[in-house]
């Protein structure tokens, strides 16, 4: 399976980005995902493609492009769909299954046909779950980083947390994954973008 290098991924954020500061946003939180994801990658004895962590963590977000309104303003009430709608913009751009799955199973700890169900979200009812080790490792570096404004890191403590609003199943399975990925150092990537950490 051929990979987009990364500049061709840049060139593809580019792309699809509507205006300069969607790009900053987007793009910045995804290299910084690909970072954190790096760092753990470092540290794991088993065997993970490295190319495709790092083009999946640069291309998880490229949906949220296609969230921005004529106003420039994202659509926040339909966030949850940015997944799916990154899938089908890298599958329309011709990339394999494998990469475009890394837009759409990286939401929380994976979203379940049953959540779509029980709670009525906004997008196809399917399974919508990381599959491979590089999957979960790359939907688990998201979770340290958010798009907010300001943008900012979290801790595990923090994202545990946050989880735990979604039910403990939910919570047991980023307990699981910070188990075997453990906790990245922030403090290198928080001196490099200056933002804060919660």
């Amino acid at each position: 399976m051929r990979l987009p290098t990364e500049n061709e991924i840049r060139a593809l954020h580019r792309k699809h980005a509507p205006s300069q500061e969607a790009f900053d946003l987007v793009h910045t939180h995804c290299e910084i995902v690909s970072q954190v994801a790096e760092q753990l990658l470092g540290r794991m004895d088993s065997p993970f493609d490295a190319d495709l962590v790092r083009a999946g963590s640069l291309l998880h977000d490229i949906g949220v492009y296609r969230l921005y309104g004529d106003d420039g303003e994202i659509d926040h009430a339909g966030y949850l769909r940015h997944g799916v709608l990154g899938h089908q913009l890298l599958r329309d751009e011709g990339f394999p299954e494998a990469l475009c799955r890394f837009c759409s199973c990286h939401t929380g700890v994976g979203l379940t046909r049953d959540d779509v169900l029980t709670h009525n979200l906004p997008v196809p009812v399917a399974d919508y779950v990381a599959q491979t080790d590089e999957e979960r490792l790359v939907m688990y570096a998201d979770k340290f980083h958010s798009k907010t404004n300001p943008p900012v890191f979290k801790s595990v403590a923090t994202y545990a947390a946050h989880v735990s609003r979604f039910g403990e199943k939910k919570a047991l399975i980023f307990k699981e994954m910070s188990r075997v990925f453990g906790e990245p150092d922030l403090r290198p990537l928080i001196a490099r973008y200056g933002h804060q950490q919660t």
